[in-house]
């Protein structure tokens, strides 16, 4: 019985044992079902991981290679672009006076013209309570806090709609002032385009000259970076238009042939461009300039002036040998009219057209850059501004050249200057040498004499200021028998360099006593076929007009004959004075203290004021000015003529006895004034010479006679102008 219990209990402890050992079994199992299916999701996991890596490294890639395409498509766009400079400008009609007057449309403000609407307050008003509903309190609360939120609503919205209001009206205050901007604008234009009208009515050369280069400078599409504000000179005897053209340099044309992207490294690269193939583009672009100014030219010209046209293309490039900046020609084109219309310009090859076609003359080497010598201009040109001749000493246009060199020597050496003519080779551009003696504001100066007819160009300014500064001199001075375009006078602007054209020449010869005449009538002789002159009859010395006595306060309106050259004499029998000259603004002050001519200062505005020097004759002390008014500054409203007394000296202006101011033009038409003795002073404005509009009417220049002046002498007159005497 002990037995059979002792068995059913071994089987019983048996039983568990193998149902826990089952269990386990199953738990170890779950365990590695569990682990297999952690490491398959694992292994998924990564292989997507890696999967889109791969995709976002594929998608990187190629967003770097669609950069590197697009920028390469820039590339070959902007290639396309300088190639298409020609046919860009064939593209349209040539250029009329009247894109100068489009019509102008009236101010529409559209929107911006209807006010904003304000709310109104019956529109939030919440209907009253009636009946038993007025005297329940939760039906009054219950209405309050609705006609609250009413009332909220109403100045929320009212303030929001004053805001809009505002701002609608800051906007409309903007529009309206940009309109207003451009319509005056569109006024200056059509003021210009009236100008020029009349300008080219009368044949004027410099309405001839502005007109071209408003045409030229009108069109706006040239590839960018490409200058195009052209100087013109126009010569009506050859009916010849020259073009000075700024061209744009070397980095126009693209350095980079095209961008690609390593994979390797993960990098842009750039593959250059060779050199070759940028200056065959860059003398292309070259060419095309030319021909495209010639062309725009030639279209513009619906009048028919054109007979032919010069094109000077040049670049600003600095001079490795004296750091400085010069111009340098690049291309330099001449065509007549019928052979240039003769061409097919829109399928030439641009630069065997310019070369072959019309044998003009471009750098083989532009990207160094290497400059061509310039295409020859027709010896007619325009008409220098009439000087009247007195019948006596050579006419300057027939001089020998070394004769004329040496007259121009002998100029400056009686104005106390030590000069020398250069030998007629290797002279490096200087005609004549001189020196000024004096210790102080002394030094080396070189003046070229240019026996011109027509129009000084730019070029030569620039290449007088390239001159200077290879020999060192303190100052560069070129004299012509012609005259200067506004481009040479800002080029000399602010410069050492003094420009006296043919006016301004005989004033000085006359000056000091020396012969000299422009032509036989007092303006270049007249031209016949082939250039040369006719012969004209010697005319019968010319009797000048007794001048016209100003008293203090009067003035009189200066003739045209004024502009070109307007001599300035003070003379006296008495003390030593010194004639000084401002130039100043609207507001009665100099610009600066260039603007003060003096005996330390004799020039100013490019030479457009150049004081002379002393003379004594007849008992009488002198000293003289010559105004070129038609080439001051726009800024310059008047020329204050001035005398004072040696600052050292106890002297006054009552010691100026017999004193006399006298203007008088190369016609002889003159205006004289004689200034109080005043012991008071020491230093006196005596005229001035001013700009006037009357209302209505064209501008004028007129001459005041003033005499009055200050007790501090010099300081006072320079103080009392804004120079700064510290």
């Amino acid at each position: 019985m002990a037995g059979r219990r002792t068995s059913g209990v071994l089987a019983m402890l048996a039983e568990a044992q193998r149902q826990q050992h089952r269990r386990e079994e199953a738990q170890r199992r779950a365990d590695a079902a569990a682990q297999r299916q952690y490491e398959r999701a694992r292994r998924d996991a990564e292989r997507a991981a890696a999967q889109g890596q791969r995709e976002a490294l594929r998608a990187y890639r190629q967003s770097r290679e669609a950069d590197a395409a697009r920028r390469t498509a820039e590339l070959e766009a902007r290639v396309e672009e300088l190639r298409g400079t020609l046919a860009t400008g064939l593209r349209g009609r040539g250029f009329r006076l009247a894109d100068l007057t489009a019509p102008t449309a009236p101010f529409d403000p559209g929107q911006l013209g209807v006010p904003v609407p304000m709310p109104d307050q019956s529109w939030y008003l919440i209907p009253p309570l009636t009946g038993p509903q007025a005297f329940n309190p939760a039906a009054r609360r219950e209405w309050d806090e609705q006609a609250a939120q009413a009332r909220a609503r109403f100045e929320q919205d009212w303030y929001a709609a004053q805001d809009a209001e505002q701002q609608r009206l800051r906007q409309l205050a903007e529009y309206r002032a940009e309109f207003d901007a451009w319509l005056a604008s569109r006024q200056q234009l059509a003021t210009q385009a009236a100008r020029l009208a009349d300008g080219l009515r009368s044949g004027s050369g410099g309405a001839v000259a502005e007109y071209f280069e408003t045409a030229l400078g009108w069109r706006g599409d040239w590839p960018e970076g490409f200058p195009h504000a052209a100087e013109a000179v126009w010569d009506a005897g050859a009916r010849q238009l020259v073009v000075e053209w700024p061209l744009p340099d070397f980095s126009v044309v693209p350095a980079v042939a095209r961008h690609r992207y390593v994979k390797t490294d993960d990098r842009d690269a750039e593959v250059a461009r060779p050199v070759g193939e940028r200056r065959a583009l860059y003398r292309e672009v070259l060419a095309q300039c030319a021909l495209r100014v010639l062309a725009e030219a030639f279209r513009a010209d619906a009048e028919g002036l054109l007979a032919s046209a010069v094109v000077h293309g040049v670049v600003e490039a600095v001079d490795p040998a004296t750091g400085r900046e010069e111009s340098r020609c690049l291309v330099s084109v001449a065509a007549e009219r019928a052979d240039f219309l003769a061409l097919d310009l829109e399928r030439v090859s641009a630069v065997d057209c310019l070369v072959e076609a019309l044998h003009g003359r471009l750098s083989a080497r532009p990207d160094k850059p290497e400059a061509v010598r310039p295409q020859p201009v027709s010896a007619p040109a325009a008409p220098v501004p009439s000087v009247a001749a007195d019948g006596e000493g050579p006419d300057l246009f027939a001089m020998d050249p070394i004769a004329f060199e040496e007259l121009i020597a002998e100029l400056f050496r009686r104005r106390g200057l030590r000069t020398r003519t250069t030998a007629r080779s290797g002279d490096e551009g200087v005609d004549v040498l001189a020196e000024d003696p004096d210790p102080i504001t002394g030094g080396q100066i070189v003046i070229q004499a240019k026996r011109y007819r027509h129009t000084v160009p730019p070029a030569a300014v620039r290449d007088l200021d390239a001159t200077m500064a290879r020999c060192g001199a303190n100052r560069g001075i070129l004299v012509t028998t012609s005259g200067f375009g506004p481009g040479s006078r800002r080029w000399a602007e602010g410069r050492p360099l003094t420009l006296v054209d043919g006016p301004m020449l005989v004033a000085l010869l006359r000056e000091h006593g020396l012969p000299g005449r422009l032509g036989t009538d007092g303006t270049r002789p007249a031209a016949g076929r082939g250039g040369r002159r006719q012969a004209a009859a010697t005319p019968e010395p010319a009797v000048l007009p007794e001048p016209t006595v100003l008293g203090p306060g009067q003035n009189a309106v200066l003739p045209e004959s004024a502009l070109g050259a307007l001599t300035v004499r003070f003379s006296s029998a008495g003390g030593d004075a010194d004639l000084t000259l401002l130039l100043l603004t609207a507001e009665g002050l100099v610009r600066g203290d260039e603007d003060f001519v003096f005996y330390h200062q004799r020039g100013a505005a490019a030479g457009a004021v150049l004081l002379g020097e002393k003379a004594v004759a007849d008992g009488r002390r002198s000293e003289s000015a010559v105004l070129r008014l038609a080439d001051l500054p726009a800024d310059v409203h008047r020329v204050a003529v001035s005398v004072n007394m040696d600052a050292d000296s106890p002297l006054t202006c009552a010691h100026l006895a017999d004193a006399e101011l006298l203007l008088h033009t190369g016609d002889g038409t003159g205006w004289s004034f004689r200034p109080p003795s005043d012991p008071a002073v020491s230093a006196m404005l005596v005229a001035e010479v001013y700009r006037y509009r009357a209302a209505r009417g064209p501008a004028v220049w007129k001459v005041r006679a003033v005499g009055q002046g200050w007790a501090d002498g010099l300081a006072g007159l320079a103080r009392a102008h804004g120079v700064d005497v510290g």
